[in-house]
């Protein structure tokens, strides 16, 4: 299996059970991630070369990608007689994901810091 489909057999785990529409939107968002990523990755390395953090990386952005993309086509509450029912907000599972995603990336990427072992 090509480090592509790697990466979005990874997404697909994380996302959990998805309908095909969702699983296409997921795969899309994937591949651009990818593209994304690979150009900022430092000169002399491939995606090759840190393969497992790269995979669980697109499959982290991938997630995030699909959950802040589905939450702005969805209403924020709505009402029927007394009851009103209003969604929550996203935006911190969003976050945690791609900061997970970017620390295992920081140490390949060029435009990134992190701290290393003595």
């Amino acid at each position: 299996m090509v480090i592509s489909e790697q990466a979005f057999a990874q997404a697909l785990l994380l996302a959990g059970p998805l309908e095909p529409e969702r699983q296409d939107k997921l795969q899309t968002l994937c591949q651009g991630v990818e593209s994304s990523l690979k150009r900022r990755i430092r000169e002399g390395l491939s995606p090759e070369d840190f393969r497992a953090d790269y995979i669980a990386a697109v499959g982290l952005y991938g997630v995030a990608a699909l959950s802040e993309l589905e939450s702005l086509s969805a209403p924020g509450s709505f009402s029927a007689a007394d009851l009103t029912v209003q969604r929550t907000d996203t935006s911190a599972s969003v976050n945690c994901l791609r900061l997970q995603a970017e620390m295992l990336m920081a140490p390949y990427c060029k435009d990134s810091f992190c701290f290393r072992g003595i």
